[in-house]
């Protein structure tokens, strides 16, 4: 078992092989590439295949043999005493990343074969997907910050890729933007917190900075610090400003946290990730469930040490999860494009999340990353078995109304894999009994409870706990709202007035999703982006009257998802947890509490409120289809604000989009008007004063003198004065 874990680096280098196979072909033989396509599909599924036997080997073996941390390191650069070491680790923590990611990867690009197969971008699609993969197994075996940026940058810059795979399509091109920039605002805090630490600490390790901060903390409290890692000025500035110091170690502490709430869409930095559906789903199954957004998630893990020291940290850590789920939630209840309310829904339980690491629920975070991983993949695939299917019916030039839930329904009957399966999904995140949703949920609200209850009423964790229950209530329903609209009923994509019903408000929007013409130039460096796809176009397929499955496979991914969905949850039951002996805080061992009416008030509460919101749901969309648009319409200020997404967008695109282009515009107006202005009136001025006096050059010195003292005589009268 040691091989296994000395050949981990190969783990993310395999699927890198097959990104610069697979580019090499489209720049070098794009003919020959473009003819045999499924060779690259095979060379990507082919290695992140051998990446998830290996992790699987690695999981296993970490989790039954409670191993000590691997660490491999070589010396990357050296300055005199100054060195920075590369190399990988890996722990329990890693070993079930690599576990979840290789898995879902191979899930999505054995499902990406059947959904991609008539895009032109088939080839370029699945070195993009190798490289995202790659990159994100990169960072999870990162032993130290400085890797952990270069990682952490190369996973956004493939999701800007993938987010604008289709980058002829406006609208797509749009969401890579605002998923870049708005994830470059995290990125520079983050930046700043990793600059902050190492000044404080002089190491980008880990263990090393969680050390010498609680060395630091210590010196604030008076304690001695020989023998202590920290600098001798550091030491000096501690003991002189004691309070500052803690006061910089938080700033310091947070700012890197803006790194993880940018690439986890936490509130306020949430707005990109709703855009990003505009790609492939796919994709948004890939970011959703074990990259992009897992990566955020996975970093506020690894430097857990470092800040559950500092309670202000953890407490901003848990009320921007706990705000961020709220938000995606009450959005996501009147979203009609099923990829966004699937969005929307991410937000939330990753608020869920960052919430529980927040209250110091290291292990309860990483069981529901875990869990959540495996059924919102699943979702996403099905949502895109369902948009597949729907394209089939409504054409491919209706891409936007494929995805309105409104001209779904009944579809069950047509795509019986697909509902059941989606049922699952839908079950599991609601929390119902006994699916995995249910233990990993009920693990963070359980922490949240017995913090602000019962080990003494603390204010801050009740309110949170109350705050995760509401939430529960409304993910329920806004899930089986889903469902409802999508599976059951009557199938309304054939009826006329719905679709011209849909069709007409969706077109106030259609300016974004026009394509760009043919006659445009797009900035795109050549091979990765052939502009000569557009001429390909999309590939349409004869129109079929009824919905039908989608092929083997798309269905088979759904179908072994299915399976972690429904018992991934047994490993972290609450009186025998495996997976908290297994995984848990560095430094801490697991505590293996289990008290039966704890369970029964946490469960309970949450499962009738879950309930509630089903029934609330059927209620609505099965019984009385005719009431959710009569309540819109008499709360209609609350039911804008839902579906304008809290006016977050309009909000940023007034103060920052505008903001920015109003500044740009004033400073080019300074600059053309007063600047210019004022050089130029110089130089003309020169021109009028040399014009002028080459009228008194007469050649007689005694006219010059006159002049020198007629200039002379004002300047004496005027000092004499002063």
């Amino acid at each position: 078992m040691e091989l296994a874990y000395q050949a981990a680096w190969l783990i993310p280098v395999l699927p890198l092989m097959a990104a610069l196979i697979i580019g090499l072909g489209i720049l070098c033989f794009k003919g020959w590439t473009a003819q045999h396509r499924l060779w690259a599909a095979g060379l990507s599924i082919g290695t992140i295949a051998l990446a998830f036997a290996l992790s699987t080997l690695i999981f296993f073996t970490s989790f039954w043999s409670k191993r000590e941390p691997f660490t491999k390191l070589f010396t990357w650069a050296q300055a005199g005493n100054f060195t920075i070491d590369v190399g990988y680790t890996v722990d329990n923590l890693g070993a079930l990343m690599l576990f979840v990611v290789t898995a879902v990867a191979f899930l999505v690009m054995v499902y990406s074969h059947g959904y991609m197969e008539h895009d032109p971008g088939y080839v370029r699609f699945f070195a993009y997907l190798s490289l995202f993969s790659s990159s994100m197994l990169g960072l999870v075996l990162s032993p130290n910050l400085i890797q952990v940026y270069i990682f952490w940058e190369l996973v956004g810059m493939c999701s800007y890729l993938l987010i604008g795979f289709w980058f002829s399509k406006k609208a797509a091109a749009d969401a890579a933007q605002k998923a870049f920039v708005v994830n470059r605002v995290g990125d520079f805090g983050l930046l700043l917190g990793i600059l902050g630490l190492f000044l404080v600490t002089q190491s980008f390790d880990f263990s090393v900075i969680a050390e010498r901060l609680e060395q630091l903390y210590e010196v604030a409290k008076g304690a001695s610090p020989e023998g202590m890692g920290l600098a001798a000025d550091v030491v000096k500035f501690v003991q002189a400003n004691p309070q500052l110091a803690l006061g910089l170690a938080t700033v310091v502490c947070l700012l890197a946290f803006m790194g993880p709430m940018a690439k986890s869409a936490q509130f306020p930095l949430h707005v990109w990730l709703p855009d990003a559906m505009e790609g492939p789903t796919p994709i948004s199954a890939l970011i959703h469930a074990a990259t992009m957004v897992a990566a955020g998630v996975f970093l506020v893990a690894r430097m857990f040490s470092i800040f559950e020291a500092l309670p202000t940290v953890m407490t901003c850590i848990a009320w921007t999860g706990s705000i961020t789920g709220v938000v995606g939630a009450t959005i996501a209840l009147t979203q009609m494009d099923i990829k966004k309310g699937l969005a929307y829904s991410t937000i939330s339980q990753l608020g869920y999340m960052i919430m529980a690491m927040g209250l110091g629920a290291y292990t309860a975070a990483i069981f529901h990353l875990m869990t959540h991983a495996f059924f919102k993949a699943m979702l996403f695939l099905g949502s895109g078995s369902v948009i597949h299917s729907m394209e089939g019916v409504l054409g491919h030039e209706n891409a936007k109304e494929s995805q309105d839930m409104r001209l779904m329904g009944g579809l069950k009957h047509y795509m019986p894999v697909t509902s059941k399966t989606f049922l699952i999904g839908c079950l599991a995140i609601s929390g119902i009994f006994p699916l995995s949703g249910f233990w990993s949920k009920d693990a963070i609200l359980g922490e949240a409870f017995t913090k602000g209850i019962l080990e003494g009423f603390e204010p801050s964790a009740a309110a949170l706990w109350l705050i995760g229950v509401i939430t529960a209530g409304m993910t329920a329903f806004y899930m089986f709202r889903m469902y409802f609209l999508t599976f059951e009923g009557e199938f309304r994509g054939n009826n006329p007035e719905v679709f011209s019903m849909v069709k007409a408000e969706l077109s106030s929007a259609q300016d974004d999703q026009e394509e760009v013409t043919a006659h445009a130039e797009p900035a795109y460096g050549p091979g990765a982006m052939e502009v000569t796809e557009l001429e390909q176009g999309h590939q349409h397929h004869d129109h079929h009257h009824e919905p039908h499955e989608s092929p083997w496979s798309m269905t088979m991914p759904l179908a072994i998802l299915a399976v972690p969905s429904i018992f991934a949850g047994l490993i972290g039951l609450p009186w025998m947890n495996w997976f908290g002996a297994a995984i848990h805080a560095p430094g801490h061992e697991e505590a293996h509490k289990f008290i039966l009416s704890e369970l029964a008030i946490v469960a309970g509460s949450s499962t009738v409120i879950s309930l509630a919101g089903i029934a609330l749901a059927y209620y609505l969309y099965i019984l009385r289809p005719e009431l959710p648009g009569q309540i819109a319409q008499s709360i209609k200020p609350l039911y804008q604000f839902s579906k304008q997404k809290w006016y977050m967008d309009d909000l940023y695109e007034w103060i920052f989009v505008r903001g920015s282009r109003a500044l740009a515009q004033t400073a080019l107006t300074t600059d053309k008007k007063v600047i210019d202005g004022a050089v130029n009136l110089s130089g003309f001025g020169a021109i009028l004063a040399g014009e002028g006096l080459k009228y008194f050059e007469s050649g007689r010195t005694q006219f010059y003198v006159l002049v020198f003292f007629g200039a002379i005589i004002p300047l004496v009268i005027l000092f004499g004065l002063l």
